[in-house]
Formats: C-alpha cells, structure tokens, sequence
C-alpha cells in the first residue's frame, strides 16, 4: 500500500522530470551544433585572411622565377663574356637550378597543374640551353651560346615561359574571385 503511495506521487515526477531532460537535451544539442558550425565558418574564414596573402605571394614568386629563367633575362644577368660556352652553360643550368631550388615550397600554395607547367618552363629552358651548347665547341665566347639559345626560343611557336606565366595567372583570377 505504502509502496503504491510512494508510487502515485513519483511517478508523474519521474516522468515530468525525464520529458524536460530530453526536451532540453534536444534543445542544448541543436545550440551546441549552430555554435559549432558558427565556429567553423568563422575559423574557414580566418583561414582565408591568411592563405590568401601567402597564395598570392606564391604566384607571384613563381611568375618572377620564369622571368627570371626566361633565356633573355638569364643571359642578361649571368653574362660574362671571360666564359666560354661550357663554362656559361653550366653556370646557366646551375642559375636555373639554385632559383628553382629557392622556389621549391611555392608548390605548396598553387595547383598541382600549374606547378607541372613551372617544371614542364624549367625543364624546356634547360634543354634548349643544352641543345644550343651541343652546337658549338665547349672553347667558343659564350655569346655565340648566348645568341643560340635565344634564337632557339624566340623560334618557338609557344613560349613555354608565356604559357606558364599565362596559368599562374588565370588560376590566380580565377581563384580570387
């Protein structure tokens, strides 16, 4: 009898109790999730004030390292007449290389295919120098490769450097806006 009693007064109690604790569990759960996604949105965009100044930077310095290997600028800025061609020509590859090397983690921040048309520029400014080089003696002036090598890209129909430049620049405008 007194067991029924307890019951009676209890058990409305109980169950009052336990509709509240999982109306407001509900409640608190749905709160937790907007703060939540609040949180990251605010987080992605506190992302983006950061990335976007690196990104930016990163194209900027791939741009300037195909000028800089672009066979004219190259030439230009490494001349030293004193050279013959093999000596110019190692000193040429090796430019190249050091600037590349510089620039290595700038592949971090464009795309992959952008990245392969900086290497694919590279790789062909290289072989041409290698090619003009295979066509004089190693003992001739270093102008005489200097002259070859920029004939020999100005006679490409697609400048390798311009199409790389030309990516960088349309995947940089197409991912700022």
């Amino acid at each position: 009898m007194i067991l029924l009693e307890i019951l009676k007064y209890t058990l409305p109690s109980v169950i009052v109790f336990l509709t509240a604790y999982f109306i407001l569990k509900q409640v608190f759960d749905k709160q937790r999730e907007q703060y939540q996604a609040e949180l990251k949105t605010q987080i992605i965009k506190e992302n983006a004030k950061i990335l976007v100044p690196i990104r930016m930077q990163a194209y900027e310095r791939m741009v300037l390292f195909l000028e800089r290997i672009a066979p004219a600028n190259l030439i230009l800025r490494q001349n030293q007449p004193e050279l013959n061609a093999f000596q110019f020509q190692t000193q040429l590859i090796q430019a190249i290389r050091e600037e590349f090397e510089h620039n290595l983690s700038q592949q971090l921040y464009i795309s992959t295919n952008a990245w392969e048309q900086v290497i694919q520029a590279k790789e062909e400014i290289v072989s041409i120098i290698n090619t003009a080089a295979s066509q004089l003696k190693s003992d001739e002036p270093s102008s005489l490769l200097g002259k070859l090598v920029i004939n020999s890209e100005e006679s490409l129909k697609k400048p390798i450097i311009k199409l790389a430049i030309d990516t960088l620049k349309k995947e940089l405008k197409d991912n700022l806006g």
